[in-house]
């Protein structure tokens, strides 16, 4: 499972020209789901998320987590996150799990988070979706389940 987290101070997702989840501050979480992933992956990746500490603290040091600092999250599913260029041109998305398989971990990634008392907000898995973000920072980590 691969994740891009973007801290935000607002964060929205459009869909045919309606939004359909919209944060504060906190994370905008673009989320891949690989082949090989389950729900081991889902846990391990929701506890960093939310325990990494990425906030600024009253010094200005990145010090305060997204539960120390009651953020939300914005999470999006991102198969592109899977894309491997190594030959030719065109991106080839054969180590991307196959949808039904995503959209299952997915919906289990959001409910792990929202297990934290986050307040979770999602786009639509599959749609042609729109983003608007404020990047504070800017601070962009990329989390890959596979390394942790």
């Amino acid at each position: 499972m691969r994740a891009l987290l973007q801290r935000v101070s607002r964060a929205s997702v459009t869909v045919d020209g309606q939004i359909v989840g919209q944060i504060g501050q906190g994370l905008l979480v673009l989320l891949g789901v690989g082949r090989d992933d389950s729900e081991v992956q889902v846990k391990t990746l929701a506890d960093k998320i939310v325990h990494l500490r990425i906030f600024g603290d009253d010094e200005g040091k990145m010090n305060r987590s997204l539960l120390d600092i009651g953020g939300e999250v914005l999470a999006v599913s991102q198969f592109t996150l899977y894309a491997d260029i190594h030959r030719g041109r065109r991106p080839s998305f054969t180590d991307a799990a196959p949808p039904a398989v995503a959209e299952a971990l997915y919906e289990h990634f959001k409910d792990a988070l929202a297990d934290y008392g986050l307040p979770v907000a999602s786009g639509v898995f599959g749609g042609s979706m729109q983003i608007d973000l404020r990047n504070e920072g800017p601070v962009t980590i990329w989390l890959d389940s596979a390394e942790l």
